[in-house]
């Protein structure tokens, strides 16, 4: 009996992905949502907007450098691939986007697998389910913002390093260093994944030391700068020079454009005398590069553990975040079940990313199209989002070292040193 309902919930799992790629696909054919979604600034930054991406396509074919104004931010790999392989058609774009967000849950589930070191698991649909049904992941893929492109990539390169397979985990990550630049601080615990004996087997509740293999992460990361180095080279031959370096990977760091998000910068920035925006400029690029060593060396036994918490980090304090970005973090709450039972707060987090999902399309509309707002309104509820975001880090960071200890006894509090 009990062989016969586990089959069952295996074939149910099984049939799962294609329901939801199907209902996704009819979703992106059967409505046409992306002239309602495409001016929101939640769901597509100026890194990675549609209509950014359809000018410099214009421009392209028009014989003009499209990194010569202000305006095209997007990586030449996706200036090449629209100019010649990818037709421009928005139905057919929105197909291109959702089967992406497909290849991504796929992903996530055989990253799940690999996990559990399971050809297959009664758990696969809800991971499936965790990642199509997510609206941070659905609106901005209905909204053609490229971000789903750079979370497909992460997946596909945290699965292909969670397979051993470290040739095609290093390419992904390369390519989604052209797409993201801030996504460089997950080639720390990428590699360290592939390095490890264990791969992505769960040791939270068992932490020891890793004795890396020098010599194999030291060709490891050389691999991965060999294809980066590749990439660029064919970039600086697609755009016909080095124009797109301070357009796409500059931009991250100097921030040209203000235009609002749900990140952090752009209202700082935006209030910022010039005399002191190199100084913050700095300050605010090394807060995101001060997480990778403490995150990879304390959660060293488990690297995709670490690769899940700086996923977080990069959704929450990089430069041109969008939803997506922190969706993905969302999403991958699938793959670590374990962590539930020591969460602290989970129900304020929710609430809290409750009240932001809510409050900032309201004062998203009213600011930019009743006029009826101010900057100041939808800020406020920007920082809310940040808040929703530190609230899950930091619990995520809790429970992951609290695993290792176990529950405590009543009377007694856990003390990290």
């Amino acid at each position: 009996m009990l062989r016969v309902t586990a089959l069952r919930m295996a074939k149910s799992t099984t049939l799962t992905l294609p329901a939801l790629a199907g209902c996704r696909i009819a979703l992106a054919l059967a409505t046409d949502l992306y002239d309602t979604l495409k001016h929101n600034h939640q769901l597509a930054s100026p890194l990675t907007s549609y209509l950014n991406l359809q000018e410099g396509v214009f421009l392209f074919k028009n014989g003009v450098n499209p990194y010569s104004g202000g305006v095209f931010r997007h990586s030449p790999i996706l200036l090449s691939l629209f100019t010649t392989v990818i037709p421009t058609s928005r139905r057919l774009a929105s197909i291109l986007w959702t089967l992406s967000d497909i290849a991504g849950a796929w992903a996530l589930v055989q990253l799940w697998r690999a996990r559990q070191r399971a050809p297959q698991t009664s758990r696969d649909g809800l991971v499936a389910a965790a990642y199509l049904l997510n609206p941070y992941l659905f609106l901005p893929t209905l909204a053609l913002s490229s971000s789903t492109f750079e979370n497909t990539l992460t997946l596909l390169s945290l699965m292909f390093a969670a397979q051993g397979n470290a040739s095609l985990a290093l390419v992904s990550a390369a390519i989604l260093l052209h797409l993201s630049l801030p996504s460089i601080l997950l080639s720390a615990p990428l590699i360290l994944l592939l390095s490890s004996s264990n791969g992505p087997l769960s040791q939270l509740a068992s932490p020891r030391a890793f004795t890396p293999n020098d010599k194999k992460w030291i060709a490891l990361l050389g691999e991965y700068v060999a294809y980066a180095v590749f990439l660029s080279v064919i970039s600086t031959l697609v755009s016909g020079g080095l124009s797109w370096i301070p357009q796409t990977w500059g931009a991250n760091i100097t921030l040209p454009d203000l235009t609002p998000n749900v990140g952090v910068w752009w209202y700082f920035f935006t209030e910022m005398f010039d005399h002191f925006r190199p100084f913050f400029l700095m300050v605010f690029s090394v807060h995101l590069i001060i997480y990778v060593a403490p995150l990879c060396i304390k959660f060293q036994y488990d690297p995709l553990y670490a690769a899940f918490v700086l996923l977080g980090v990069l959704g929450t304090f990089k430069a041109y975040p969008t939803m997506a970005d922190i969706g993905l973090f969302a999403s991958m709450f699938a793959v670590f079940p374990e962590l539930f039972p020591y969460l602290r707060h989970p129900i304020v987090t929710i609430l809290l990313h409750l009240h932001a999902a809510l409050l900032m399309p309201l004062f998203h509309h009213l600011w930019l199209s009743q006029g009826t707002a101010n900057a100041n309104f939808f800020y406020a509820t920007t920082l809310v989002f940040a808040c929703a975001n530190g609230a899950a880090l930091t619990d995520c960071i809790w429970a992951g070292l609290r695993i290792a200890i176990g529950a405590p006894e009543e009377g007694f509090s856990v003390v990290q040193e």
